[in-house]
């Protein structure tokens, strides 16, 4: 099975549909699919619903999916300094369903593997455990929270094979790997595709199993959301 894609926009051609839940690796300005994003704002579809830690800063990532009213809904952990993302919600035009940052990875994981629902002590006490079921175990309390799963996940990595394995860098390394397992459809943009077998299997960090198309990236910016420097002695 060939599952190299001579361009993003191929890569895409066939999976996308308004109403749609999309998948969106990063974490902060790392590990984006920034060659994918620009591809499903061109396609035009509408009322989707994204799954993301957040919704990319000005200008940059989801943050363009936000300017054409192409998302209905997002299940996110962090804001930022999305100031549209900021808007949107405040005036009612965006839903928002917001997680503890844990507690979306380990949704995400679970929808991966399999597992409806899991319990955890975050968020008991707080609005985060309103209308949700609770148990007590050996003497605490706490919050059931169920799997996310998506029709589509578009993720980023640095390396792949052509069988689909996948190698990331670093902070890159954040939602991407346990997206890749949670959806019907994964779709990845690399850096680099190498030939089967030049991973060392002890540097594959997504097996190709869960890798159903690839498209060297054309957009790799290194983008840094807030800089922060030490002033000149």
């Amino acid at each position: 099975m060939n599952k190299l894609y001579d361009s993003p926009k191929a890569a895409l051609a066939g999976l996308l549909n308004n109403g749609m839940t999309i998948m969106s690796g990063g974490f902060g300005l790392s590990g984006n699919p920034e060659s994918l994003i620009p591809e499903i704002k061109a396609a035009g579809v509408k009322d989707l619903t994204i799954i993301s830690n957040n919704a990319g800063a000005d200008g940059f990532g989801l943050w363009h999916l936000l300017q054409t009213r192409q998302i209905r809904k997002m299940i996110s952990s962090y804001v930022g300094e999305n100031k549209l993302f900021e808007q949107q919600y405040l005036s009612g035009e965006l839903e928002l369903e917001f997680n503890p940052q844990g507690t979306l990875a380990e949704r995400i994981r679970a929808g991966g593997a399999g597992i409806p629902a899991f319990f955890t002590a975050t968020g008991v006490g707080t609005v985060v455990a309103d209308g949700k079921p609770q148990e007590t175990f050996e003497g605490h309390r706490y919050v059931r929270e169920t799997w996310l799963r998506a029709d589509l996940a578009i993720i980023k990595a640095w390396r792949a094979d052509t069988e689909g394995n996948l190698q990331f860098r670093k902070t890159a390394r954040n939602f991407n790997p346990v997206m890749a397992t949670a959806a019907r459809t994964t779709v990845v943009e690399v850096e680099e595709i190498i030939e089967a077998g030049k991973i060392d299997p002890d540097c594959v960090h997504t097996p190709g199993i869960y890798v159903h198309r690839i498209v060297k990236s054309t957009i790799n910016e290194k983008r840094i959301e807030k800089l922060t420097v030490r002033p000149r002695e």
